[in-house]
């Protein structure tokens, strides 16, 4: 077996548990159509109900599906969405799992990821996240700070936190692959201070220069840095105040994933943070916009009420 097919055969019958009979969708686009086929014939090989489809790929992350697929999402047993923006955060597929499938989202997934960062200890990988979302849903206050300048505190009463397992046995479940963060969203308008990206970001890859947030009222009023922090500030200069919004508060635990300037697989890197902008409603917030942009962050120290679960980008819990 290639290492591809063994991948999506992982991706297919460990992290979904695909079983004979269940109706699965494969949704892709030109970008992806080969490891959309791949994920096709993994779940065809375990006896499912098979189908792929392909859209139009989509101009932003969080933007929305035909709302012919949108409804089709919700009649099927198994969603898995390799596509070139990511699906994660769109109403279609928060209204699928709500009405009972289950699914993953492999936004910008490349075949190296495909191959290296799928092909890990998912037992591990879920026990970490599932101890550090307890953590986050637990606590009522969180201050993120690091050496390049990040020093941000934010609210989390009330707010749960949720882990991305990588297994996705249940009607309802959801998350990405490959998987391995624990994340949650800040209470709206709590956020205050600054964040210094230093790692990468979604839309642009990895960093030749730190952008610098200025966060006020739970949302970024300044972007400021070099020529990446401009094409930051331009993606989201369309969606307003909304696509500033200070959605996500993530840390990795996949021990397997790399820093490679794909923000699907270097928001799962153990020992980094990651802050979104934009979309919070799809993971428990209520500022619904069409995008949502992780910003990665380097050897991170992170404080939750009184103690703290990371210094410097190590996990002490």
């Amino acid at each position: 077996m290639n290492s591809l097919r063994e991948a999506a055969h992982i991706a297919v019958r460990d992290c979904l548990g695909v079983k004979p009979g269940e109706s699965v969708l494969v949704i892709t686009d030109i970008e992806k159509r080969k490891i959309g086929y791949a994920l096709w014939e993994a779940a065809r090989d375990l006896g499912a109900e098979a189908m792929m489809t392909e859209i139009l790929p989509r101009r932003t992350h969080g933007e929305e599906p035909p709302k012919a697929l949108a409804e089709f999402m919700k009649h099927v047993d198994v969603f898995i969405g390799p596509t070139s923006k990511s699906l994660s955060h769109t109403r279609a597929r928060q209204r699928a799992c709500e009405a009972g499938a289950r699914g993953a989202t492999l936004p910008n997934i490349t075949l190296s990821i495909m191959r290296r960062a799928l092909q890990a200890d998912y037992t591990r990988i879920a026990e970490a996240s599932l101890r550090v979302a307890e953590y986050l849903t637990r606590g009522a206050t969180a201050k993120l700070t690091t050496r390049e300048g990040t020093n941000l505190i934010m609210s989390l009463v009330g707010m749960k936190g949720m882990a991305d397992t990588g297994q996705f046995h249940k009607p309802g479940e959801f998350g990405n692959l490959p998987s391995g963060e624990a994340y949650i969203a800040p209470v709206e308008n709590s956020a205050h201070g600054t964040i210094v990206i230093d790692g990468s970001m979604a839309g642009i890859g990895l960093l030749s220069a730190p952008i610098r947030l200025t966060v006020r009222n739970g949302y970024a009023t300044k972007i400021s840095g070099g020529r990446e922090a401009q094409q930051l500030s331009k993606l989201t200069r369309s969606f307003g105040r909304p696509g500033r919004n200070i959605a996500e508060l993530g840390l990795g635990t996949n021990y397997k994933a790399k820093i490679t300037g794909n923000i699907l697989e270097d928001e799962k890197v153990a020992g980094t943070v990651h802050i979104a902008l934009g979309d919070n409603a799809s993971i428990g917030g209520t500022v619904s916009v069409p995008s949502h942009m992780d910003g990665l962050l380097l050897n991170p120290t992170l404080e939750i009420d009184d103690q703290t679960i990371m210094r410097d980008g190590k996990l002490l819990i």
